[in-house]
């Protein structure tokens, strides 16, 4: 009579005969992380940055109004005031806008940047992980064949 075979333990020898490295998974969540943090830093700063401008630009507009707004002796001073405070109003935005713009700019040149150190690690860690699995795989083949003579 024949044994029939026990499928756990060919299963086992199996799974034996190839192990699964985790290191990769590991690093690539590590790399992942050091990624979010960076992209994070970025985005932090730029806020920070927008804040600051924010805060400048109500502060100045304050001032400029405060001088504006004060009793004039002269009933044709109203009009100067206003038209003086129009214009200081408009002068203030276009600078401000322009420092916004500058932010969004480093924003994006940060960005990018960190893109496309992502996209090389990635493909230096894709690399090595195939290099490596590669390896282990022909290894194993190799133990497998010699077992099976």
């Amino acid at each position: 009579m024949t044994k029939t075979p026990d499928m756990n333990k060919v299963m086992q020898d199996m799974m034996a005969a190839f192990p699964m490295d985790t290191s990769a998974m590991q690093n690539a969540f590590k790399t992942q992380a050091a990624f979010a943090e960076r992209l994070s830093a970025v985005a932090l700063t730029a806020a920070e940055k927008s804040t600051e401008i924010t805060s400048k630009w109500a502060k100045d507009a304050l001032a400029k109004l405060t001088s504006a707004s004060k009793a004039k002796t002269e009933a044709a001073d109203y009009p100067k005031a206003a038209a003086d405070f129009a214009t200081q109003a408009a002068e203030m935005a276009a600078e401000n806008l322009a420092a916004f713009a500058e932010v969004a700019k480093k924003v994006q040149m940060d960005t990018v940047e960190l893109m496309m150190a992502a996209g090389k690690d990635a493909t230096e860690e894709a690399s090595a992980a195939v290099k490596k699995a590669t390896a282990d795989v022909t290894a194993a083949a190799k133990k497998v064949a010699t077992a099976a003579k």
